[in-house]
């Protein structure tokens, strides 16, 4: 213990020792853990212990190039591989002066959960794309996997961050039409049921909120849209929906966090954001909430 990080570099090169041996998910997996230790390593460091190794990459020794030979890693045959890649990548992201050159590889991770159908996969790739503020030229792609999307949250494994994504770019004004024309099964509304997780339900709840307030807005409004009888749209604002049941449910759910979201997307539901220097005539009562009215 006690050798400072000037020799720690003399003795150590981490882009040989761990990104240049990444050739399989086991590689991957011990760099992945060694730049996400970085952010709580403290000096004294020795030179074998992976607190020291990580300390380095945050440092210097890691470059773009190993950005992009851990992303050649999303190309693998091996789910497992690609996994890792992505977990890697994720580390990499918390690194500010990688964040763009990860956004490069945006279109791959998207195109990876869109077209292979696992859970540890999905996970993976969507904690990276929530990490990142993806850039307006993967709209284009956002819009292909948009389906794919909506159905991974409509799956038995509910992923909470498939729907934080979703909300992200509800707030994306040439996404928002997009979304909303999804399809959607019938029973969509389940996910509002109040028998669902806080955590989900809270997430669900921004994202309706999202939806309204960017319909509400005065520029989407001014379109005429047309929307398919088993869209997004139809499940949440359309003539039939239950949504209005299921909120007034959830205002009396046991987590408050819950309670004063599903108030955020009542109060959206009824004041239309041109409205808002007129708040007398949308702004709901205390007894809104006890009526349903």
């Amino acid at each position: 213990m006690g050798k400072t990080i000037p020799r720690c570099l003399e003795q150590l090169d981490l882009r040989k020792s761990f990104v240049g041996l990444a050739t399989g998910a086991g590689a991957l997996y011990l760099l992945y853990k060694a730049i996400r230790a970085s952010i709580k390593c403290q000096p004294p460091l020795c030179s074998n212990s992976p607190i020291c190794i990580a300390r380095l990459a945050e440092a210097s020794t890691c470059t773009m190039d190993d950005i992009n030979l851990v992303a050649e890693m999303l190309d693998d045959k091996d789910n497992s591989v690609k996994i890792q890649a992505l977990s890697t990548l994720k580390a990499f992201s918390g690194i500010r002066k990688f964040r763009l050159k990860i956004q490069e590889h945006c279109i791959k991770v998207l195109e990876l959960i869109s077209t292979i159908w696992d859970l540890e996969l999905h996970v993976a790739g969507l904690r990276l794309l929530n990490n990142l503020p993806l850039p307006d030229y993967v709209h284009p792609q956002l819009r292909r996997v948009m389906p794919a999307l909506m159905e991974i949250i409509q799956s038995d494994c509910i992923l909470v961050q498939a729907v934080r994504l979703l909300s992200y770019l509800a707030q994306k004004n040439d996404l928002l039409y997009d979304i909303l024309n999804c399809q959607v099964r019938p029973n969509f509304l389940n996910l509002f049921q109040s028998s669902q997780p806080g955590s989900l339900l809270l997430e669900v709840l921004v994202f309706a909120e999202h939806l309204s307030e960017g319909r509400n807005a005065t520029h989407y409004r001014a379109v005429k849209w047309h929307y398919n009888e088993q869209s997004l749209h139809e499940a949440l604002f359309g003539d039939e929906s239950k949504l209005a049941d299921r909120l007034l449910s959830l205002v009396i759910h046991p987590e408050e966090e819950v309670q004063i979201q599903a108030c955020k997307v009542i109060v959206s539901l009824q004041c239309p954001q041109d409205l808002g220097s007129r708040p007398s005539s949308c702004r709901p009562s205390h007894s809104y909430f006890k009526t349903g009215e």
